[in-house]
């Protein structure tokens, strides 16, 4: 009666449905086997799964499958009370492919005019804080071969300012790839001058510690005057670039923010400035408030991006677009390009909203599919490893990515 008892268990565990979910190549996959109602089966190994690259132990399956196919398993099982004999039950693993490997991945023409790489990263000093930036084509321009087209551009400047710029070139302009990069140098550029520094901290200087409201107001105007001059300076950049190489501005369409920043004795003085869809972010420093330090060019212009190539956004309404912060301390300064900014966030209130930046920094720490860590404690390939999260999976979200975090 015993025997017949070890048979039927045995028979029923071969005969019941046993479904492992899906795995996905290249992601981390668990699978554990729930025998409550087999209490007295065991299973001792699984067959023909070290081609898939996952084990099993503790009774489980678990690993990171290398490629995609639907594999055969055998389960070697036995009846606690027959130890000695076991059994095999076949069952079916089946290992999607990964997404990224449907992607081809052309590189640009290295002898097209404004040739640049397809991706770059950085990491260095930022006032006395630290910066890394990266900036990665677009999974859409990789599978045509063509040009990145987003920029960064980061610059020490004399009298202990920095600065940092990011663009995001129109992917229908067919010079974008230069506009981003133009812009973003040529912003830098205009305020690598010891004069116009000096101008612009005598007047953050009337801004911060002048008791006199009169000053205080005269500051905030002639500091938003000669940033106007900067971005109007890279606007005319653009223009005559495109003239001389017979193109027309509309050619070069990119976006462009920056924030030009500083240490004071009574805090950091952050100088930002954004037209386009790309935002500027501050987060506190205990991580318990975030502030938006740039007008988007989203909702109002939905599908309209503005770029800093057009000559009607020098109007009367340009002064909303520039800002002018002071803290006593922040935690990170984060700039991004839509390519982040969508897949990430999704929409413009989730980036005034703390809780969607704690999973967003917890997401670039580790917590992601790809298990991709950017570590801002030992960070000395802090830059690499940016630039490997980038390449994070977002299904219809495959524009160019960059992303400048000061911390």
């Amino acid at each position: 009666m015993e025997n017949i008892l070890i048979y039927r268990e045995k028979e029923e565990f071969k005969e019941v449905h046993l479904v492992l979910k899906n795995a996905n190549a290249k992601q981390f996959y668990e699978f554990s086997f729930e025998l409550e109602d087999f209490p007295n089966i065991r299973i001792k190994n699984i067959t023909n799964l070290q081609e898939t690259g996952l084990t099993f132990g503790n009774n489980k399956i678990s690993g990171i499958p290398l490629a995609n196919s639907l594999h055969d398993l055998d389960i070697e099982f036995y009846h606690i009370h027959d130890e000695s004999c076991t059994e095999i039950k076949k069952v079916h693993l089946l290992v999607n492919a990964d997404p990224k490997d449907l992607w081809k991945n052309i590189p640009a023409d290295g002898n097209a005019v404004f040739y640049k790489p397809d991706e770059t990263s950085y990491k260095g000093q930022f006032l006395d804080k630290k910066i890394t930036a990266a900036s990665k084509r677009g999974r859409s321009h990789a599978h045509e071969g063509k040009f990145r087209d987003d920029d960064f551009a980061v610059k020490e400047l004399p009298g202990h300012w920095s600065i940092i710029s990011v663009a995001d070139g129109a992917g229908s302009a067919s010079m974008a790839r230069e506009g981003s990069r133009l812009a973003a140098d040529s912003v830098n550029h205009f305020f690598n001058s010891e004069e116009i520094l000096s101008d612009i901290e005598k007047n953050i200087q009337n801004i911060y510690t002048s008791q006199s409201q009169d000053l205080q107001a005269e500051g905030k105007k002639n500091v938003i005057r000669i940033l106007y001059e900067g971005v109007l300076r890279t606007y005319h950049v653009l223009d005559q670039t495109a003239a001389q190489h017979a193109f027309s501005i509309k050619d070069f369409h990119t976006t462009l923010i920056f924030a030009l920043a500083k240490k004071f004795d009574f805090g950091y003085v952050i100088l930002s400035f954004g037209v386009g869809d790309c935002p500027i972010n501050l987060i506190s420093p205990d991580f318990s408030e975030v502030k938006l330090l740039n007008r988007m060019d989203v909702g109002e212009f939905g599908g309209g991006t503005r770029f800093i190539t057009m000559k009607e956004i020098f109007n009367d309404d340009i002064v909303s677009r520039f800002g002018i912060t002071c803290v006593n301390d922040f935690s990170y300064l984060v700039l991004m390009t839509d390519g982040i900014y969508d897949p990430k966030f999704m929409t413009e209130s989730q980036l005034e909203n703390i809780e969607s930046w704690k999973i967003f920094f917890d997401d670039l720490t580790g917590n992601n599919d790809d298990r991709a860590k950017v570590d801002f404690i030992n960070d000395t390939d802090i830059d690499q490893e940016l630039l490997t999260w980038t390449d994070f999976w977002s299904r219809g979200n495959h524009d160019d990515r960059t992303l400048a975090i000061i911390y």
